[in-house]
């Protein structure tokens, strides 16, 4: 799929086509990140640094059950 990049105002943009919007799940207001990638860009609505930090967390929760526990009386 071919997009043009397009002035918008002082900015340059590329709009996305409807089809694409609702594939990836999104609509007008909504962010999409752009990681690089050894082959290229990926363009998606998921954060994944966002996502490696919460599974780091999700990790010390289940090691540190017990000590969370007694945090949390």
């Amino acid at each position: 799929m071919e997009l043009a990049i397009r002035s918008i105002g002082n900015s340059a943009g590329v709009v996305l086509p409807k089809e694409v919007l609702n594939r990836l799940r999104v609509d007008k207001g909504d962010k999409l990140y752009l990681t690089e990638t050894e082959d290229g860009y990926k363009l998606t609505p998921y954060n994944d640094e966002f996502a490696k930090q919460m599974n780091i967390a999700e990790d010390i929760m289940r090691e540190d059950r017990d000590i969370l526990k007694a945090l949390a009386k």
